[in-house]
């Protein structure tokens, strides 16, 4: 398999983890309670799966350096979805607002970095045919 068709994939599961980030911050943000578990269960299965298709391609497939730094991104984006799953979700705490928007900035770069390298199209230089 070809590292495009790879970064296709994770781009893919990315975008089903963002829409449950997205459900999960709205009702964080609008009902001022914490998100169901099992929400934030698949939300964590589906980024854990993302970013093992992204090492692969990137590591082994030889991926583009924007898939590089978007893995780079995407794991220290991941720092915070466990912090706020281990030391507030399950302890039944508020998860901080801080946090979980410095948890979405990051990720949301990381996906733009990712569906770039992923659906760059090759395109002739000005002048080449």
């Amino acid at each position: 398999m070809e590292a495009t068709h790879m970064l296709q994939i994770a781009t893919y599961l990315f975008t089903l983890t963002a829409l449950g980030g997205i459900v999960m911050a709205w009702i964080r943000f609008s009902a001022a309670k914490n998100p169901p578990s099992w929400l934030a269960m698949a939300h964590g299965f589906l980024a854990a799966a993302g970013v093992t298709l992204l090492a692969y391609a990137v590591l082994v497939l030889k991926a583009p350096g924007m898939a590089f730094l978007s893995l780079l991104l995407f794991l220290g984006g991941s720092i915070g979805g466990i912090v706020l799953n281990l030391y507030y979700h399950l302890k039944n705490v508020p998860l901080p607002k801080s946090i979980v928007v410095a948890h979405a900035v990051i990720s949301v770069i990381a996906f733009v970095l990712l569906a770039m390298a992923a659906f760059m199209i090759d395109a002739p230089m000005p002048g080449t045919l």
